[in-house]
């Protein structure tokens, strides 16, 4: 996980659910993303796939900053 607050991270990994729910989909998602990138075809069914994937995970990298940056504006 590419943030520079790892300590909030850890904090609100334990904190808040919701935060911790996307943080379990994103590595989900790059999971997914590496298998198919294993892969030396990719049919274009699964390029499609990864490129959805591609972008549910960007989506949940800008949700998790989001709450990362509510949760330091509290502190």
């Amino acid at each position: 996980m590419p943030f520079d607050d790892d300590e909030n991270v850890e904090k609100l990994l334990g904190e808040n659910t919701r935060f911790k729910e996307a943080y379990e989909a994103h590595r989900n998602y790059d999971r997914k993303i590496a298998e198919l990138e294993k892969k030396h075809f990719l049919s274009a069914d699964e390029e499609m796939e990864k490129n959805r994937l591609k972008k549910l995970k960007l989506a949940m990298k800008d949700r998790m900053e989001q709450m990362l940056s509510e949760y330091k504006a509290r502190a």
